[in-house]
């Protein structure tokens, strides 16, 4: 049995507008979050109380998610801008 390789190469990436993809998703989540809570005790009287946790949750993640594709962001920004070829270091190295 042969390992199967690819015969193309991958495509590049898809790149799109994905801090306000992140950041609307945050806000969904939250808006559902509440939009459940003034609904608390039925949910919990039908054993679904998990449902308005689920959605603080996704709002809290979401949250890291935005600080994390922010930085990323920026990353690319400040690469995109650097002089020189990518991955080199300009700097000598210090013993």
């Amino acid at each position: 049995m042969t390992k199967w390789t690819p015969t193309h190469e991958a495509p590049e990436p898809l790149e799109g507008p994905v801090v306000p993809t992140v950041v609307g998703g945050t806000i969904l989540w939250f808006v559902l979050f509440l939009v459940q809570l003034p609904f608390y005790g039925w949910f919990d009287d039908r054993g679904h109380a998990w449902w308005v946790w689920t959605c603080l949750a996704g709002a809290g993640l979401g949250l890291i998610g935005i600080w994390y594709v922010r930085g990323r962001d920026a990353a690319l920004k400040r690469a995109a801008a650097a002089p020189g070829p990518q991955g080199t270091r300009t700097d000598r190295p210090t013993a």
